[in-house]
């Protein structure tokens, strides 16, 4: 069996991850085998979500989570295009994964939070730490900084007015 040197790097981090005692990464039922982890930010979100800038277009997307539904504002293009793909039955990397702002609701309504656009991606995994409901992230049940549910589904995409 022959190890390339992607397999090789990320046999090394996990093991890495595991001898740090932190949080093991868990796949999602989708992962693919060329998937990337995401490191934690640095530095905070901003406290409300921007506005997209006039010649990019900003969609929001609304995702079910077993039950629950809540809302991201995609400015990113290749978010966007992903969303679209999701929406449409296609593969792509399914995780929706971002910043947590609590205190502000922005697009998403009837909460008290919203994920922060210039933070958002969409991953084949993630680490178990961010997954949950919508309402763990209300009712601080899921205290991290950043959501990542496995079992989001995009459900609805529309321009962001």
């Amino acid at each position: 069996m022959s190890t390339t040197p992607r397999r090789l790097a990320l046999l090394l981090a996990l093991g890495l991850v595991a001898a740090c005692g932190a949080p093991a990464v868990s796949p999602s039922p989708s992962a693919a085998p060329h998937a990337s982890l995401t490191p934690s930010p640095t530095s905070p979100p901003s406290p409300a979500p921007p506005s997209a800038s006039p010649d990019t277009e900003a969609y929001v997307a609304t995702i079910a989570v077993v039950g629950e539904q809540y809302r991201i504002l995609l400015t990113d293009p290749a978010d966007i295009e992903i969303a679209r793909r999701l929406l449409a039955g296609e593969e792509a990397p399914s995780i929706p994964n971002g910043l947590i702002v609590r205190g502000d609701p922005g697009v998403n309504t009837g909460y008290s939070w919203h994920i922060d656009p210039q933070s958002v991606e969409f991953a084949d995994m993630t680490m178990e730490l961010c997954d949950g409901l919508p309402s763990f992230v209300e009712d601080g049940t899921l205290e991290g900084d950043r959501f990542c549910p496995w079992s989001a589904e995009i459900v609805d995409l529309q321009p962001a007015d």
